[in-house]
């Protein structure tokens, strides 16, 4: 069975994609005791993910899979984009940073709350880069909902008035934009045979 790493500590993420890409034997970073940090310095969520798929494949030496995905705002034009996870610093808390968005928008309404989720995952393996691609239309909630979920999903709102973390993990893996992008991304690499 070929093993391909993913290049994520996050359990939530890791699940995700583990439930989703079957055939394969999939490995964390802590599996393979590595603990670098790729620093994602690029400006869109696809070069984020191609340098850490590329990095980490190089280092470890086997096929890598790392995805970048974050929130985008359209009245701020797509603003926290690839700052998503970090816009406050790095130590702020995905609540702390929900909590901040909520403020930040309360006095907006309608088509002013719109936004969207991306997700851009890459497979890397010797040279060969494949992308996949997803989006999620929704908008931002007026106050968090849900406890189901990381990061943002309890503060984006679905077009049936549900947040991402008032979706069980099933439900939202049918939907997610990690899904979309990683289906995308499974395609290609079938057509290619990998």
């Amino acid at each position: 069975m070929k093993e391909i790493v993913i290049a994520t500590n996050n359990q939530g993420k890791l699940k995700e994609i583990e439930e989703l890409l079957v055939g394969y034997k999939l490995l964390s970073l802590k599996d393979m005791n590595c603990k670098v940090e790729v620093v994602e310095d690029q400006d869109t969520f696809e070069e984020n993910s191609k340098k850490k798929a590329k990095e980490i494949s190089e280092m470890l030496n086997m096929p890598c899979i790392a995805d970048d995905s974050g929130l985008c705002i359209e009245k701020y034009n797509g603003w926290p984009g690839i700052h998503t996870a970090r816009f406050l610093g790095e130590d702020a808390t995905a609540k702390q940073r929900n909590v901040y968005i909520l403020e930040k928008m309360k006095n907006l309404e309608g088509k002013e709350r719109n936004a969207s989720v991306k997700c851009c995952i890459t497979y890397y393996e010797k040279g060969k880069c494949i992308v996949g691609k997803g989006e999620i239309k929704g908008k931002i909630a007026k106050e968090a909902r849900g406890n189901n979920g990381f990061g943002f999903d309890e503060i984006f709102e679905l077009p049936d008035g549900k947040t991402y973390a008032e979706l069980t993990s099933e439900e939202k893996n049918q939907i997610s934009h990690r899904r979309l992008a990683l289906q995308d991304l499974i395609n290609k690499m079938k057509k290619l045979h990998i």
